[in-house]
């Protein structure tokens, strides 16, 4: 994981994607040799009616953190799309912080696979999982 930590991932985080993307707040909080942590903090912005944090919110969390992940792990940004994102809400999460770990199944020369898990900050169960597969555009 030499040249991508937590630095070069919270600049990129801020600069290389869409405006809504960075209104999230996503904070990495560290990198290992089989995945990432971040946590999304909270916001009354991604609350739905009913008082949680809606889906819509959590996938674009679990997308985003694969690919910043991904980019750790490699070393650099590669340029990648999203071919599959398979989402669960296994239980609400209500406003609040939620800690999140993706997990890289592969990580190939052309495609990569992710598992993204969410909790609630201070609880153990899970409250959303994600897969995710992505397609490298370039080398």
């Amino acid at each position: 994981m030499p040249d991508f930590g937590v630095a070069e991932a919270e600049k990129a985080l801020e600069t290389i994607f869409a405006p809504w993307i960075v209104a999230l707040g996503l904070k990495p909080t560290g990198f290992d040799a089989s995945g990432g942590t971040f946590v999304l903090p909270e916001n009354p912005a991604l609350a739905q009616i009913g008082g949680v944090i809606c889906g819509q919110a959590t996938t674009s969390a679990a997308d985003t953190a694969s690919v910043v992940t991904l980019a750790a792990l490699n070393g650099r940004l590669r340029m990648c799309t999203t071919v599959d994102l398979t989402t669960h809400f296994i239980r609400p999460l209500k406003p609040g912080n939620v800690d999140i770990r993706v997990d890289v199944l592969s990580n190939g020369r052309r495609m990569a696979y992710t598992r993204v898990e969410m909790r609630a900050e201070g609880d153990e169960r899970i409250a959303v999982t994600s897969t995710a597969t992505f397609a490298y555009l370039e080398d």
